[in-house]
Order: C-alpha cells, then structure tokens, then sequence
C-alpha cells in the first residue's frame, strides 16, 4: 500500500464537515437536533475537528504504571496478612488496608506482607500521630514510602464531626514535620461524586479542599493523595481525571510544591443497583476503563455485590479480574498520555478545567471550602445537583438498566440482603449539616422490597 494514500484525498475542514451535516437533516435545526447539554453546562457537539482543537495540554496520564488495589478491612490481623497475600498471589498489585482502631499492630501487620514492593496504603479512621509515628519508621527501615489515607475535612464533611470533636490542624501540622516517608494528606473527594455533586462541582470542591490544607499545613514535601469515584459517563471521566491533575498541578505551583499527587480511582456508588446486580459489573467495568484513560495511579473496583453483601472471596475475586483484564488482555496498561489527540476529549478536558477554577475561585472570594461547609453552602449546592439528576432517574431520562428500564419483575432480593442497602438516618448532634451518600435507585428499590413482602 503507498504510503502517499492520503496525500490523493483532499482535506476537509470543519465547515465542510457541518455544510454537508446540515444538508443530511434536511432543514433540521443542526444544534436542537444534534447538539446536547451535559449537566454541567457542556454543549457537546457531534464532531471535532484540528480546525477548532484547543491547544493540547501539558498532563500527564501514565496508564502503563497504574496499579490494581485490593481493599482489605483489618479486624484480625493474622487474618488480614492472609487475605492481602492471597490477593498479591491473584493478581492484586497494591493493598489498602483499612484501620478503625489505633492499636492495630502495624508493625506485625506490615512484616506480613512483601510491602517494599509494592504500593501499600493505609486508610485510617482515626487521627493518631503516633499511628503515623510507627508506620513511617517503618517505611523509612524499609527504604519506602506507605500512603497513609487521612483527610479530616472528609471527616467533617461526612460525619458532620471532627476527629475527636475538634480541629484538626495541628495535629497534621506535627505529623508533617516529624515523617518524610509516609505520604498522608489526602482528598477524598469521592464523597461529592456518590452525594450527586456533578462533575465541575466534584473538581472544584477537590481543588478548595486540597487549598484548605496548603493553607494550613506548612511542612509537607511528600504527594497529595486524591481519592475520586467515577461513574459510567466515559469520556467525561476521563476528561474529569486529567482536568483534576491539570487542576492540582496548578493550584501546587502556587505553593511551590513539587511532589505532584497521586489519585486512587474508585467506581461510585450511586448508580449501583440492588436488583439485577449484575448490570454492577458492567458499570464498574467501563468506569475502571475511564480511570486508567484518565490518569489513575491506583485503582480499586467495587465488587458486584457491595451494597448488599459482606466482603466476600467471590466478589473481590471478580472485581479483581476485571482489572487484570482490562491491563493483561486489553493492554489497556501499554500507552502512556492515551487521550492525547483525542480533540473531544481535549475539548471536555479544558471546558471542565475552566468551569471548575471559575467555581473554585467563587468558593475562595466568599471565604474558602471550610467556611461555605459550616455555612451550608456546598451541601446546598450538592443537594441541588442531586436532586436535578433523581428527577431524571425518576421521570426515567437517567436509565439503568434493570432499574428503571427493563427490570426483571420477577427478581427477588429481600432474602439475600446482608448489608442494609439504603441511607441511615442517626439523629445525633453535629457541628455541621453532614454530607450524604445516596443512591439513585434507593427509593424504587424499597418499593420493589415491600412489594416482595406482601407477596
């Protein structure tokens, strides 16, 4: 074949292009008929062409290094050494163990694992700098680093609380100055996602929620950690990842620091379903895609059965082998910067970017993230997002399928339940209103649920 193939073709332009759109629909207006409005105010149109690409951006997505994390709850720890090597034997790259009680044995727990191989994350649900003490000396006998997982914005934000009941700050403050081998500051910004916040509002909320802590922490020189959720609208997810890393980086070099961030990727929860839940593995399968087009360091799925089952061998079997799938049979791990060129995601990438730094910039004028999280404002504002897309899902606009379209009626569910699968309402004093998770299809699903009981 000649290698001049093309050069016998004449180019066409983008004008072309939409004269001979325009004369395929016959009258038809081109923008009522095939141009559409994402909820966060992006016209999306039905080409892109190198005559109206924005200029390409400076990001970097290194597919080709993200690695699979296994998610691993710590009640026993001769049990969890188990558990977390018979991942890293099936495939799994990382462990994230997740802590609830500051006597754990980290250094028992630590020993049990070939930790200085491979990333190892610790999510902590307490704020102990004695904690993190232990794990750094630990990491600095083993010449590595280990992600300690604490965010006490997060902790107000969806608790309602502090830590502890008081401010956080100066305990973060003493944790930076005394560890170099342990990176620990961390957004978890995937509370936004899952609560309904769309995506400019969950980039701007994660830019003014890292701020809060370069305005607050002086000393840290290890990388900020985000944690971020992502759902099944896929060029827009990967576009919400290089936005954020475009975002950090220039929100990092106003502070001067050089250490970069990391991200964790997680699929959301909102629109996981109690019925036809396998439909689950589907959605997680293309928002893991999203994440490792868009730049995820690390990347852990959400089983099929999350929302209604405990941890079990079987889903976090599957969930796993979505991911290696994905990196040892779609090579999905063989291209670094893979959306590069790509002119529509380029042009969702800088569109989200500008939204969100004129959002964050608004938050930062009326006082900054904290301040509009005490006064209400930011739960206000998720609220209303969410509740814009619940209408859609109730008037049936928002599909998932086996939910809210082609459901099986004759799907029973209420005999297999394990976990509680809706929103807990404890009433209990707070220092703020806090933020909540919720489900899309919590409300149908608790009248399919009664409907099974009368039956």
């Amino acid at each position: 074949m000649s290698q001049n193939l093309f050069n016998d073709f004449d180019p066409v332009s983008s004008k072309q292009w939409k004269q001979q759109i325009q004369f395929e629909l016959k009258g038809a207006d081109y923008n009522e008929t095939l141009v559409w409005e994402s909820p966060e105010g992006i016209k999306v149109k039905p080409f892109y062409h190198i005559d109206e690409a924005p200029k390409p951006l400076e990001v970097r997505t290194e597919a080709s290094s993200f690695s699979i994390i296994q998610d691993i709850f710590v009640f026993d720890v001769e049990k969890s050494i188990r558990k977390a090597n018979n991942a890293l034997d099936r495939g799994a790259e990382s462990i994230r163990f997740t802590i609830e009680n500051e006597q754990t044995d980290i250094a028992k727990l630590l020993s049990g694992i070939d930790f200085g191989k491979i990333p190892v994350y610790l999510n902590l649900k307490f704020l102990s700098a004695d904690f993190i003490r232990k794990a750094n000396q630990i990491a600095l006998a083993n010449n590595t680093l280990i992600y300690c997982l604490i965010d006490p914005i997060h902790q107000l934000a969806s608790d309602g609380n502090w830590f502890g009941g008081q401010d956080n700050f100066e305990v973060l403050d003493t944790i930076a100055s005394e560890t170099k081998n342990s990176s620990f500051l961390t957004i978890k910004a995937s509370l936004y996602q899952n609560a309904g916040a769309n995506i400019v509002q969950q980039l701007a909320y994660a830019l003014a929620h890292a701020n809060e802590y370069f305005n607050k922490i002086q000393n840290n020189s290890q990388p900020i950690i985000f944690e971020v959720s992502v759902s099944t609208n896929y060029f827009f997810e990967i576009a919400k990842l290089r936005a954020l890393r475009l975002l950090f980086n220039a929100l990092a070099k106003e502070y001067q620091h050089t250490a970069g961030c990391h991200i964790i990727a997680i699929p959301t929860k909102r629109n996981k379903t109690l019925y036809d839940y396998n439909v689950n593995m589907l959605r997680t399968t293309t928002e893991c895609m999203s994440a490792i087009l868009g730049g995820a360091n690390g990347i852990s799925n959400l089983a099929y059965d999350a929302i209604y089952h405990k941890d079990n061998e079987f889903g976090d079997r599957i969930s796993r082998n979505q991911l290696l799938v994905l990196k040892h049979e779609s090579y999905f791990d063989t291209v670094d910067n893979p959306a590069d060129g790509a002119y529509y995601i380029e042009s969702l990438t800088t569109q989200l970017a500008e939204k969100a730094l004129v959002l964050f910039k608004e938050i930062e004028a009326n006082g900054g993230f904290l301040k509009q999280l005490k006064e209400g404002t930011i739960q206000k504002k998720i609220q209303e997002s969410a509740q814009k897309e619940q209408e859609l899902f109730d008037s049936g606009k928002e599909i998932l399928l086996g939910t809210n379209k082609y459901p099986n009626k004759n799907d029973r569910m209420s005999h297999d339940l394990e976990l509680f699968p809706f929103v807990k309402i404890k009433p209990r004093k707070t220092l703020i209103t806090p933020i909540i998770e919720k489900r899309l299809a919590e409300k149908l699903e608790q009248e399919r649920l009664e409907t099974e009981k009368e039956n």
